[in-house]
């Protein structure tokens, strides 16, 4: 799936989620969606677009992307080595 998809995927999602009336409930409900049903390639072809500039992504779903891009990050450097 290429990066535009999934920027315009995003941007879907984040659409439906706006109208949450609570702005962090919104974000939240966005990064728990893109969580539980993209697979971690799609999660990280997201983090790559955001991390390179120009992601393309409306507000609220550059936030969320943002925040999911932490999780990953801190759920790596959690992970024991082997």
């Amino acid at each position: 799936m290429s990066q535009d998809s999934l920027v315009k995927m995003a941007n879907d999602i984040a659409a439906f989620f706006r109208a949450e009336p609570v702005h962090e409930e919104a974000v939240g409900g966005i990064v728990n969606h893109i969580s539980r049903y993209w697979t971690p390639r799609m999660r990280e072809k997201l983090v790559a677009r955001i991390d390179h500039g120009d992601p393309g992504l409306d507000a609220l779903a550059l936030e969320a992307a943002r925040r999911l891009a932490a999780q990953m990050r801190a759920a790596a450097q959690a992970k024991p080595r082997a």
